[in-house]
């Protein structure tokens, strides 16, 4: 099995000659531990799991003996584990000052990781691993998504040009390391192990009064939403639970790094709008497996296929700017008209509105809508249709046309 070179690699050696903690986060099996142990390799650098119990153990009851003997550089795997480590990798960091003394994975997103923020404001770089992009796949570069005609054109480089069903393959497999390798064969054997065990055994951590099969409807009921403005009612119902339980249980998924939002674009010039988030996996793998597609051409010619490609492309774009280590700053409009943009990127003080088409011929209709953006305070950008056609093209001078294989 080949290793996949990830994007994040060069975050991580930038900002650990800057920072004395280097904190990755991200779902499980998305490949951090395996990145990080392929960049220490030969360094020095110590390792231990706080998967193993009795390292956990003594991390929790007494951190100070922990890191006498786990001394810095040193990586700890599943830190979430832990969180009496904290204040002593603080003051280890405020005594030492020595950049990247601390590695550090978790398999929750940090920023709601309770309490962690405030122990190591100021102190830890926290970069975000997600599942494998299409550039990572291509072996790339992936440079943040913008819709730039000269960087555009640039993207085309080494990359895999994919008409529609190959898209959709790619829908369909997914983006977890285990199933791009090779390592695991069989698609509907691993999304069952990682739901079982891994998904499973976090979300227990979480909250340890869930029952298993009621949390398998549930997941599968959001799953078949991707896309979809989040309706916690709905989801409830379907899930057979409460809505206090599916609200709860949406955060889990958001905590453990399984599914995202889009929040609506607004601002006080903009009127009517709506205020609920779209909900988004990051991994389209796992949203057919819950929904029970069986290939990728059952996948392409059924009733999800636009909202399973429109998770892909959202997907990706996110994954373009967290992969080098920077925030993406995506929403979507939609206003009380049923006017609505799929996706609007704020860069560079414009919003590029970018709208999502299974089709490879776009017409000129679709971007008429982008004009609702004009009665803002940001001025409008360019702005792009992300569709099946094969090769980069244009509406017009503003407006893009753009293969889904060059996101």
């Amino acid at each position: 099995m080949n290793y996949i070179t990830r994007s994040l690699e060069k975050v991580v050696m930038q900002v650990t000659e800057e920072y004395p903690v280097v904190l990755v986060t991200g779902p499980r099996q998305v490949g951090k531990t395996t990145m990080l142990q392929k960049l220490m390799d030969g360094t020095g650098r110590g390792y231990v799991s706080l998967d193993d119990l009795n390292e956990r153990s003594l991390a929790r009851t007494d951190p100070e003996m922990f890191l006498q003997l786990h001394k810095p550089p040193v990586l700890i795997d599943e830190v979430q584990y832990a969180p009496e480590l904290f204040t002593y990798i603080k003051i280890y960091s405020d005594t030492h000052r020595e950049p990247g003394a601390f590695w550090l994975t978790g398999s929750q997103i940090f920023k709601l990781m309770n309490g962690v923020q405030e122990s190591l404001a100021g102190r830890v770089a926290v970069l975000y691993m997600n599942t494998l992009s299409q550039a990572e796949i291509d072996g790339v570069d992936g440079s943040p998504f913008v819709i730039d005609l000269e960087k555009l054109a640039a993207r085309k480089t080494g990359r895999s040009e994919l008409d529609t069903p190959a898209v959709f393959e790619r829908i369909f497999r997914g983006s977890m390391p285990a199933i791009v390798s090779g390592r695991n064969s069989n698609q509907q054997i691993f999304y069952s192990s990682y739901l079982s065990t891994y998904i499973e055994r976090d979300v227990r951590q979480l909250s340890d009064s869930i029952d298993s099969l009621k949390f398998l409807h549930f997941i599968t009921a959001v799953a078949a939403r991707c896309s979809c403005m989040v309706n916690v009612s709905d989801i409830a119902q379907d899930a057979e639970i409460t809505q206090a339980q599916a609200k709860s249980w949406l955060q889990i998924l958001e905590t453990l790094g399984i599914i995202f939002y889009l929040h609506p674009y607004s601002n006080n010039l903009l009127k009517r709008l709506v205020k609920t988030p779209k909900l988004y996996f990051y991994d389209t793998g796992l949203v057919c497996y819950l929904t029970k597609w069986s290939s990728a051409d059952v996948l392409e010619s059924g009733a999800m296929n636009g909202a399973v490609l429109e998770n892909y492309v959202v997907s990706e774009i996110a994954k373009s700017y967290l992969n080098a280590g920077a925030e993406p700053y995506m929403y979507y409009y939609r206003d009380k008209d049923a006017k609505e943009i799929d996706i609007i990127l704020e860069h560079d003080g414009v919003l590029n509105p970018i709208e999502i088409k299974k089709s490879s011929n776009p017409g000129s209709e679709l971007t008429r809508v982008f004009g609702i953006l004009d009665k803002g305070s940001v001025p409008r950008g360019n702005g792009a249709i992300v569709c099946m056609k094969m090769t980069l093209g244009a509406i017009d001078r503003s407006n893009f046309i753009v293969p889904v294989w060059m996101i």
